[in-house]
């Protein structure tokens, strides 16, 4: 099975599409900050043979399968083992930025990373396996209040303080060290009655995962200096897939692409011009035929924007 069978990138066109005017000359750079298995990056080295890319990723499996995957392009590539938080170091001037945010295809795939509550695993969930704590430690660590926050902030798990309680109360016999074990725990905590409404160990996995790779917390430090690295004329294109990040990146492209002229000032002075003007009206989804075809594409959120001016 090749890598295109196994990893389909998600609105894969409509990215093209509205990042191609950034990248139309020679000598321009595209950004991937989310570089995965290298499936949006391979398509833009297609179909654009004068460009640069920068493939930055935290995930060190994720880079040698896209370096393989992306070694026909080898002189026009360069990869980052990085988290995009740190994307200020590595885009100064970039034509163009994308993100596609969330877990990939290769974290969820392999059972031995934890990520999947519908298989046995080690409980790791780390996206970078070289540091970091993991989901076992932060289950066996923290106390009962800061699990109800984790998983109501990040989850938005209704049962938060039920399952912190049965977690407190379960680890005091023994640790929960696999994802069967913390699935099993957590089907038995949740009655009949929400059960119907969806698996109980969706939302406390994802809220895990967050926490685990301070996710929220790294995008909303990513996507201001993302913006400020984009040249100006240049383009970003962000993927979301869940509520919580797509509200990040919401907030900031409105504010960015918002004057900030005083109310009732009668000309607006160039310092208070929006930054960015929207390509995007609200978040866009991938079509019927996608969705079929490609089920992680179903939860995808995308927004755009261009750069009109640096900050004065």
């Amino acid at each position: 099975m090749s890598l295109r069978d196994i990893h389909t990138p998600v609105l894969l066109d409509r990215c093209v599409e509205l990042l191609a005017p950034a990248l139309a000359a020679d000598g321009a750079v595209l950004v991937d900050a989310t570089l995965g298995m290298g499936g949006h990056s391979e398509a833009f080295l297609e179909r654009f043979p004068g460009i640069r890319l920068i493939g930055l990723d935290r995930d060190t499996d994720a880079l040698d399968i896209a370096r393989e995957r992306l070694s026909p392009y080898a002189d026009r590539i360069t990869l980052v083992h990085s988290v995009y938080d740190e994307i200020g170091l590595h885009a100064h001037g970039a034509s163009a930025i994308l993100f596609d945010l969330g877990v990939s295809s290769l974290q969820l795939d392999e059972a031995e990373r934890g990520f999947a509550y519908s298989q046995d695993a080690p409980l790791d969930m780390r996206m970078d396996q070289t540091k970091g704590r993991t989901a076992a430690a932060i289950l066996a660590e923290y106390s009962e209040g800061r699990l109800r926050r984790i998983f109501e902030r990040y989850g938005e798990e209704k049962l938060a303080g039920r399952y912190a309680r049965f977690i407190v109360e379960a680890r005091q016999e023994r640790p929960l060290l696999r994802s069967g074990e913390l699935v099993d725990l957590l089907i038995a905590a949740t009655p009949a009655a929400a059960q119907r409404a969806g698996h109980p160990a969706k939302r406390v996995f994802q809220a895990l995962r967050i926490e685990v790779n301070s996710e929220l917390s790294v995008l909303a430090d990513a996507i201001p200096s993302a913006m400020d690295a984009l040249a100006v004329g240049g383009r970003i294109v962000i993927l979301a897939y869940q509520s919580l990040e797509d509200r990040l990146v919401k907030q900031a492209f409105a504010s960015a692409s918002a004057s900030t002229a005083p109310a009732g000032l009668p000309v607006e002075l160039p310092e208070h011009a929006p930054r960015f003007r929207m390509l995007t009206r609200g978040a866009e989804t991938a079509g019927e035929e996608e969705r079929a075809r490609n089920p992680r594409a179903i939860p995808a959120r995308l927004r755009a924007a261009q750069k009109l001016r640096e900050t004065t």
